[in-house]
């Protein structure tokens, strides 16, 4: 697993810090800069929630694009 550089960009782009998703979500800061670095594989419900938190889908967030693959 990769660094989830679109989970990042997307985050950069709602202007928010770790901890500002972080706190939205209930996680920990690390937490997200660990899904951030590709070190944590974050359960359905939680990328759930961030994608709810920062307006994207799944797809935009987490999946693989199958074409790339």
């Amino acid at each position: 697993m990769g660094k989830n550089l679109k989970l990042k960009s997307a985050r950069v782009g709602a202007d928010m810090t770790q901890k500002d998703l972080a706190d939205a979500v209930g996680v920990s800061r690390q937490t997200v800069n660990a899904i951030e670095k590709g070190e944590y594989n974050p359960t359905v419900n939680l990328c759930k929630a961030i994608c709810r938190v920062l307006g994207k889908t799944l797809n935009d967030l987490f999946w693989e694009d199958e074409t790339n693959a």
